[in-house]
């Protein structure tokens, strides 16, 4: 039969599959929405809380919080699949519950759903809530970034770097992504900030030696003053019928701050001397802020409770209408600042993450509390604030090139990706040249088990580069949902597999990972090497019952990618046929009924030679009818293959030569066993008669049916 007239059973089966997918593709709408509701979302924000009316035009619902006689917004809650329907590793978007404050910091992060393989079944969904826990206090304003695991007890910084999850880099960094993109976008519309000032970098320019006095700093504008009057905060708290001034005359001063930017060597140095200077200069991290306070009215808006060190309650800093993290830098108090009145003072820090841009205008707010009834006091509280903005001027403004999430894992693992690259180009010659290495029985057993060795030990339990039909699921989901195959990027090691394996496909066919690449078909080799000293005799499976059997791969495979298409999660289960996950992801570490699968798998493997591969793997049936494309019948045979000589078919133990000794490339694990019996003039039972008659006779590939 030629190639093009093939209509076997592997070949029916998929057929009829495709057609139910192509249906299904068309016929089933799968949701991408958010699933909470009003009672979902009080079930998680629970009184004294509030859940207020949900957003007309973003899907957001304002979470109040009671505050000064008043509600508040406390949070806005949503759900990341609203926002950033983001695909994972099993294709579909993961579903988070974000609590965003109006001041940028997350308030909570919980997990609705995920079909992401390595946390179902795998390591379970705890280590994945224990992971979105980590963002709770951090801020959407900074570019949080995912870690190796115990990254931030490594010195990582706390506020913009969360522990990975070993096993999952690639998953947790989808849901990092997903968690960012879906923040920004509700911050974008609510808060007032996006990610314009992410990755900013804003220096003052260096010293020029200009000599300011504390005047010339007032005159400039460049010394701010803040002053509430008697008479100002009784006007602010008289629709609250409590006295809002204090003693004395209306114009005194309640509260009378003075503030400045000191980064700046010009404002800095004159207000706290060259010697300080130098020393916040040093003390400062780098891209840090720093905002000299300083009070001279009657109340200190510090508070008498104030701590070193710790966040002011009733002194913001804000830009563009948000909050930025300001807090105390606990350095030695010595006095006011030189050329200022006396009074208590604090030097803010801002960090470098927080995106605060000193060359844009910002303000600083100082709050006013009173009290209101005898037996259950009621605290009121009004802001009253001034501005400040510098000349741009004196400021080196740079814009950090900072690329999306995805290049992380490229930059984080270019060693992993250059060894492996190195593999596999070391490979391709080797497989290519039949009468190299390949011809010489002695070495190139040794190569391949080294080879082998090396793509289970390295690819596969180190690199976690172990191809899955799970891909192939997630990228069935990804057509039907967002048409979105960024996720595959987030695993370099993979995407570059996976890249080799689509370029032998097309010119040897599956062979190449199945034979080669795959570090649990390479585990299945090692532990073939049992048998021998366990004296187990492989067992002989019966023609017709073998060619059922290498049917079942594709029915599985069938069943798998219809299931995806349809959004069901049979399609997650019916994954589960594939052992990587248990025994190469997971190192075995997981619920015994997935570990004895394996293990099961492997001592199968000592009676029939690669049952799971030949029988039962979903994968390799997808790469089988995608080899069938294959450019070559690369693998030489002469006429005298099959009759009279069978050789090679015995000793194959994949079945992949056929009684007439044409090669069945579909089943073909590119062992090249057979290649190297046929170069093999001491070996190839055609060559040895034919040199006995003193003739000589050359191999020529031959068309497979």
């Amino acid at each position: 039969m030629t190639r093009s007239g093939r209509g076997d059973i592997a070949s029916n089966v998929l057929r009829s599959a495709l057609l139910a997918l192509l249906a299904l593709l068309l016929a089933v709408p799968l949701a991408t929405a958010g699933t909470l509701d009003r009672a979902g979302m009080e079930r998680h924000f629970p009184a004294p809380l509030v859940v207020g009316e949900r957003d007309a035009t973003l899907p957001v619902w304002p979470i109040l919080k009671q505050e000064a006689g008043s509600y508040e917004v406390f949070a806005y809650a949503f759900e990341s699949i609203d926002l950033a329907p983001i695909p994972g590793f099993g294709g579909t978007p993961p579903d988070l519950l974000v609590a965003l404050a109006p001041d940028g910091t997350f308030r909570d992060v919980k997990v609705i759903s995920h079909h992401e393989p390595v946390f179902l079944e795998g390591l379970g969904s705890e280590p994945l809530f224990a992971f979105v826990e980590q963002y709770v206090g951090m801020s959407a304003r900074r570019p949080i970034r995912v870690g190796r695991p115990n990254a931030r007890g490594s010195g990582a910084a706390p506020q913009t770097t969360v522990d990975g999850i070993s096993m999952a880099t690639a998953s947790t960094r989808v849901i990092n992504e997903s968690i960012l993109a879906a923040s920004l976008a509700v911050a974008r519309a609510k808060l007032g900030f996006g990610a314009a000032n992410l990755g900013l970098k804003v220096e003052a320019r260096p010293d020029t030696g200009e000599a300011l006095t504390v005047a010339e700093l007032t005159a400039r504008g460049w010394l701010r003053q803040l002053t509430v009057t008697n008479a100002g905060a009784e006007v602010a708290f008289r629709d609250a019928g409590v006295a809002g001034g204090g003693d004395g005359p209306a114009e005194a001063p309640l509260v009378d701050l003075s503030f400045a930017y000191l980064n700046v060597p010009a404002i800095g140095r004159a207000l706290l001397g060259a010697e300080r200077f130098a020393a916040l200069t040093r003390e400062l991290g780098p891209g840090d802020h720093a905002v000299l306070v300083v009070s001279h009215g009657p109340e200190n808006p510090l508070g008498d409770e104030f701590v070193l060190g710790s966040i002011p309650d009733r002194l913001t800093v804000t830009q563009g209408g948000l909050a930025v993290n300001a807090r105390d830098m606990a350095i030695e108090r010595r006095g006011a600042a030189p050329g200022l009145p006396d009074g208590p003072w604090t030097i803010l820090r801002i960090t470098g993450a927080a995106g605060f841009d000193p060359s844009a205008p910002w303000t600083l707010s100082a709050k006013i509390v009173r009290e209101r009834g005898q037996i259950f006091p009621e605290k009121i509280a009004r802001e009253f604030s001034a501005d400040y903005a510098l000349p741009a001027e004196l400021f080196i403004r740079e814009a950090a090139e900072a690329g999306p999430s995805w290049t992380d894992p490229w930059r984080a693992r270019g060693v992993e990706l250059g060894v492996i690259a190195l593999a596999l180009a070391g490979l391709v010659p080797v497989l290519a040249r039949q009468r190299g290495l390949v011809a010489d029985r002695r070495r190139f057993p040794v190569f391949r088990l080294a080879y082998l060795a090396f793509t289970l030990l390295f690819i596969g339990w180190y690199a976690q580069a172990q191809l899955s039909i799970v891909t192939l699921v997630g990228l069935v989901r990804a057509a039907t949902v967002t048409h979105d195959l960024t996720f595959l990027l987030y695993d370099p090691p993979s995407l570059l597999l996976w890249a080799s394996v689509i370029a032998t496909l097309v010119v040897w066919g599956r062979g190449t990972f199945c034979g080669w690449l795959c570090p649990f078909g390479a585990l299945q080799e090692f532990f073939a090497w049992l048998a021998k000293p366990l004296r187990i005799r492989p067992v002989a499976v019966p023609p017709r019952l073998d060619r059922a059997l290498r049917q079942v791969k594709y029915v599985l495979l069938a069943g798998i990618l219809i299931a995806a298409a349809a959004g069901s999660p049979l399609a997650d289960s019916l994954s589960e046929a594939e052992p990587f996950k248990t025994a190469i992801t997971l190192y075995f570490v997981r619920a015994w009924p997935f570990v004895a699968y394996a293990l099961g798998l492997l001592v199968l493997n000592l009676f029939v030679y690669k049952g799971f591969c030949r029988y039962l793997c979903p994968l390799g049936a997808s790469l089988a009818v995608l080899g069938r494309l294959r450019l070559l019948d690369w693998i030489p045979r002469r006429a005298e293959c099959g009759s009279p000589c069978q050789l090679c078919k015995v000793r194959c133990r994949y079945g992949a030569i056929r009684p007439d000794g044409r090669i069945d490339y579909p089943e073909c694990f590119q062992c090249m066993d057979c290649v190297t019996i046929i170069h093999d003039p001491g070996q190839c039972v055609p060559e040895v008669l034919a040199r006995r008659r003193g003739k000589r006779i050359v191999p020529q590939p031959v068309a497979a049916e």
